[in-house]
């Protein structure tokens, strides 16, 4: 190429902008960070930029794109810049060596993120709702339904359960309401005792007869239920969890620690006792004189 072609020995940032394919005000932000150092200015006041100006611009877009952060990018070229061989084309490295193996961690962290996410994906559109959203240790279990089995509020209390409680209290749970899907009669006895429960609402006092009366019918009919898991192979399926979980993980199977409620820094014994609920006081009444009834037993 002729020298004749370069016109200019230095350029406004305008057209250094459009060259390395940012934008000026990137540029006063790198001036602002220390990524480049200030310019000389013309005799109108503007920035003037040199070819290395526009080559370090260029590194930093490379770096950049890559995903590196600024701060790291600043890091790495004070470090070319102060190592030894500064200036002699010698330096031991790019400066840079650490800062893309945190990158390259993070990375590999995002991949194993992204994984799981499109596991989920994968899970609710196989489902066809939302069930394939709670972990594969629940829907494991219930995937083999009979369509329409399930109801909403069943998928709602799991949902809950996995939060506080993590995956397998929620595999352990769904035992619970495998039964109540294959076995009409007792979904619909189910229905029923919900209903004499419902109706012990803000009106009930906590030392009405009724209290005392449901709560012996929600004994009976968890009492009920338990056998017809028992019986049915659906503990048999959930012991056969418990044990793949225990052979698959080792070295948690003796000292587990209790599960938390992820991300919030909760108990999961705190996230209960917060949990809002909508019971009234004869509604828990009730609840604690079944859990009386099945203590004694």
């Amino acid at each position: 190429m002729p020298m004749s072609f370069f016109v200019s020995r230095q350029s406004k940032i305008g057209d250094v902008a459009a060259l390395v394919g940012t934008t000026p005000r990137a540029i006063r932000h790198y001036h602002d960070m220390g990524l480049i150092p200030e310019p000389g200015r013309g005799g109108d006041g503007r920035r003037r930029y040199g070819f290395q100006d526009v080559v370090r611009l260029l590194w930093i877009r490379k770096m950049a794109d890559a995903g590196i952060a600024l701060d790291d990018i600043r890091e790495a070229f004070t470090t070319t810049e102060a190592g030894p061989g500064a200036g002699t084309g010698e330096s031991g490295g790019d400066g840079i060596e650490a800062t893309l193996a945190r990158l390259e961690e993070a990375l590999a962290a995002q991949e194993a993120e992204l994984a799981r996410r499109r596991a989920r994906v994968q899970r609710m559109r196989a489902e066809g709702s939302r069930m394939g959203l709670l972990s594969e240790a629940v829907t494991g279990r219930l995937k083999n339904l009979p369509e329409g089995s399930l109801r909403q509020a069943d998928l709602d209390t799991l949902l809950v359960t996995e939060r506080i409680f993590g995956p397998l209290g929620a595999a352990v749970q769904a035992s619970r309401f495998i039964a109540l899907a294959t076995h009409p009669e007792l979904r619909a006895e189910s229905d029923r005792v919900d209903t004499v429960e419902e109706a012990l609402d803000d009106t009930v006092a906590v030392d009405d007869p009724r209290v005392a009366e449901t709560a012996a019918q929600r004994h009976a009919f968890e009492e009920t239920l338990m056998t017809v898991i028992e019986e049915s192979g659906i503990a048999e399926d959930e012991a056969a969890l418990l044990d793949a979980l225990d052979a698959a993980h080792p070295e948690d199977a003796e000292d587990t620690p209790e599960p938390d409620a992820k991300d919030g820094g909760m108990s999961a014994f705190e996230a209960v006792t917060k949990l809002p609920h909508d019971f009234s006081p004869a509604q828990v009444r009730c609840a604690e004189l079944a859990q009386e009834l099945a203590t004694r037993d």
